[in-house]
C-alpha cells in the first residue's frame, strides 16, 4: 500500500491530460456527514461542468465517466476532515486527511492541485504499529492518533508461534524457552523489514518490555523500531493501541524537530542557510534543499514568474496565483529528497518565519 509521500508524488508528476481535482471539508460522524454527500454531489456536477465547457462531451467522455461513478464509490461514513478526489485519463485517487482546508475547490488544468494535501504530508506522521507476542503477531498501518488498516498479505498477520519446548524436562528452562522466541521473532523482524522497505515508515512495538528486548536483539535493523509501548491485554483494542502509540510518536517528533532546528541554526554560522524566500524558492526548483523549516502558520501567496522570480503579493486575484507559495516549496524540497519541517516551536523564532538548509 502506498503511502501519502508516494501518492503525491505520483500525483505531483502527472502533468499534460486534462486533471481533475477537488477538495472539501468533511465530517467524520453522523448525521453531520451528510452534508459531506450533498457537497460531493454539487462538486462532481461542478467539475462535469468544467469537463463539457473546457473538452466537450465526446472528448471528456472518460472523465465524465469516471466523474459519474465516483459518487457511489466513496463512503461518507469512513471521512475525516477533509476529501481529496484526483481524476485524470490515467489516474482516479481518493484521499482522506485528518487535516482541514482553507477553501473547498474544484479545479480542472494540466495538472492535479495537490497544494491542500502539501502542507498536511508534512504535519502527519504515517507508521506501523507492531503488535508482539508468542501468541500472534498483527501489523497496522497509523497516521496520527488514528488506525486506518490492517497489513494483510502473505507474511502478516502471524499465527502463534510454532516453536515451543518439547520436551518436558526442559519447559521450565527460561533460557531455552527466549531461544524459541527469539527464532520466532526473528522470522517476525524480516517480514517487518520488508514492509517498511516498501512504505519507508517507522514502526512502533506494542509489546511486553521483554519481549521488545528480545526482537531488538534479533533484529537486523534495531534502529527502525522507534519505540515501545506496554501490551496490556486487556486493552489492546486497536484505538486504545493508537492512543498509546501516538503519545510516543509525538514526543519523538517533537525531539526530531528540535533537533532539526538545531541542525539549520548550526548551518547559519558556515553561510549554508537561506532565509530570503525569494532564494528559497529559487534553490528549491534548482534541487539545493537539504532541510526546510517553516512555521506551521505561515503562508504567502505568489504568482511564479519563471523558474528564478516569484511575484510575492497578497492578492488572490491576480492571474495564476499560487495561493500558499510555501507549500510549493515545500513540495520542491521533499521531492527532490529534502526533509521538510512544520513546527510552531520557540526555537525556530531566532531563524525567522522560513528557513532552509541548502546542499551546496
Amino acid at each position: 500500500m502506498e503511502n501519502i509521500a508516494q501518492k503525491l508524488k505520483k500525483l505531483g508528476e502527472e502533468n499534460g491530460n486534462p486533471c481533475i481535482t477537488i477538495s472539501f471539508n468533511t465530517h467524520r460522524t453522523h448525521p453531520d456527514n451528510e452534508q459531506d454527500r450533498i457537497l460531493l454531489k454539487k462538486f462532481i456536477k461542478d467539475a462535469e461542468e468544467l469537463v463539457i465547457e473546457k473538452h466537450g462531451k465526446r472528448p471528456g467522455a472518460e472523465l465524465l465517466d469516471k466523474l459519474s461513478r465516483i459518487t457511489d464509490e466513496i463512503d461518507i461514513n469512513a471521512n475525516l476532515e477533509s476529501l481529496h478526489i484526483f481524476i485524470s485519463e490515467n489516474t482516479e485517487e481518493v484521499i482522506r486527511s485528518i487535516w482541514n482546508v482553507q477553501e473547498n475547490e474544484v479545479y480542472l488544468g494540466d495538472h492535479f492541485m495537490i497544494r491542500p494535501l502539501i502542507k498536511a504530508s508534512n504535519r502527519m506522521e504515517e507508521y506501523f504499529i507492531l503488535v508482539l507476542s508468542a501468541g500472534g503477531v498483527q501489523l497496522y498501518e497509523a497516521v496520527t492518533e488514528n488506525i486506518v488498516g490492517e497489513v494483510r498479505n502473505e507474511d502478516f498477520p502471524f499465527a502463534k508461534t510454532p516453536h515451543y519446548i518439547t520436551h518436558a524436562d526442559k519447559a521450565s528452562d527460561a533460557k531455552q524457552g527466549d531461544n524459541m522466541l527469539r527464532e520466532y521473532f526473528n522470522k517476525v523482524d524480516k517480514a517487518l523489514i520488508k514492509a517498511v522497505k516498501q512504505n519507508k515508515q517507522e514502526v512502533v512495538v506494542a509489546a511486553t518490555r521483554s519481549n521488545f528486548d528480545l526482537l531488538k536483539q534479533v533484529a537486523d535493523l534495531p534502529e527502525i523500531y522507534k519505540t515501545h509501548v506496554d501490551l496490556n491485554y486487556n486493552e489492546s483494542k486497536p484505538h486504545q493501541l493508537s492512543e498509546a502509540a501516538w503519545k510516543e510518536v509525538k514526543e519523538l517528533l517533537f525531539e526530531n524537530r528540535t533537533k532539526a532546528i538545531a541542525e539549520v541554526q548550526d548551518a547559519v554560522g558556515a553561510g549554508g542557510v537561506i532565509t530570503d524566500l525569494q532564494e528559497i524558492y529559487q534553490a528549491a526548483i534548482n534541487g539545493r534543499g537539504e532541510l526546510l523549516v517553516v512555521n506551521q502558520d505561515y503562508s504567502q501567496p505568489a504568482v511564479k514568474l519563471d523558474q528564478e522570480k516569484l511575484l510575492i503579493t497578497d492578492d488572490l486575484n491576480l492571474p495564476d496565483i499560487e495561493k500558499d507559495i510555501i507549500s510549493f516549496i515545500s513540495w520542491k524540497v521533499t521531492s527532490q529528497g529534502g526533509r521538510v519541517i512544520y513546527t510552531r516551536q520557540e526555537e525556530l523564532n531566532d531563524l525567522g518565519k522560513i528557513a532552509l538548509k541548502v546542499r551546496y
